[in-house]
């Protein structure tokens, strides 16, 4: 039996249907989305993806950027790759030696990150591990920027918080601590914010900078915690460059102090 031309075309349309080609395409999230890049030697992980990674703790992050940047802003659970200050640089060999004075066990799951899309050094980081011996490592190639972008929340560390006091005048400082904790003395120019409904009220009594959601708020509380609590709900209301402070109040508050002494 001879088929007619058309039959044949739908026959090989139908049958194409029933493979991976024909089937609805499915677009990832903005969380979900990567670079993917062609050709490289290491994966990229998400926005989401490291999320759960740094939820679950099983893997090292590092961030490979400069310790000053780490410290003004970094993703919470990172550790920074660069010697940090004092340090003497003859000590310092390189960030793949800095890397496995912390991860002796070379299978272990690693993922890098650093100043976004447009900065190359956790890309090149990540192929000198591997010429090292490394055999599991990604990269968050999207970066802090995004991070910021997506999450909102970073981490500050105190020679962070310092150079901030001394460089950028128009940073928000926020007090987390109970309003006597407050009243009792905090740094000069903070505003007390201590919970969700604290935030709501503060995005129309001025205490938050509804003009321009990319101004610098830094939140500490009495601990960690408490200002991780705060500075997330900040971050939930578009402002896109919160960081929280991970310790003790007055250890920022003495820090911060000496530099307007």
């Amino acid at each position: 039996m001879r088929y007619h031309q058309p039959f044949v075309l739908i026959t090989w349309v139908a049958a194409l249907c029933l493979t991976a080609a024909c089937q609805p395409m499915v677009m990832p999230s903005v969380q979900q989305t990567t670079l993917m890049e062609a050709n490289q030697k290491t994966g990229e992980v998400s926005t989401a993806e490291l999320s759960q990674i740094l939820a679950d703790g099983q893997t090292f992050v590092f961030d490979a950027r400069p310790h000053l940047e780490y410290s003004i802003s970094h993703i919470p659970g990172a550790l920074n790759v660069a010697p940090k200050p004092g340090v003497e640089m003859s000590q310092y060999v390189s960030d793949v030696a800095e890397i496995e004075r912390v991860v002796q066990d070379k299978t272990v799951a690693i993922v890098l990150y650093c100043n976004g899309p447009f900065c190359g050094k956790s890309k090149r980081l990540s192929e000198e591990l591997l010429d090292a011996g490394f055999r599991n490592v990604r990269r968050y190639q999207l970066g802090v920027p995004t991070w910021r972008a997506l999450v909102g929340l970073t981490q500050i560390e105190l020679d962070g918080a310092r150079y901030v006091s001394e460089g950028d005048k128009t940073a928000v400082w926020i007090d987390a601590r109970s309003a006597e904790e407050f009243a009792a003395g905090s740094l000069p120019g903070a505003v007390n914010m201590i919970d969700k409904e604290d935030v709501a009220k503060a995005k129309d009594d001025g205490r938050l900078p509804m003009q321009d959601h990319n101004t610098r708020i830094i939140v500490f509380g009495t601990d960690g915690e408490q200002a991780r609590a705060v500075a997330s709900e900040i971050a939930k209301n578009a402002f896109h460059n919160v960081a929280f402070y991970p310790a003790r109040a007055e250890d920022l508050m003495q820090v911060v102090a000496l530099v307007h002494q």
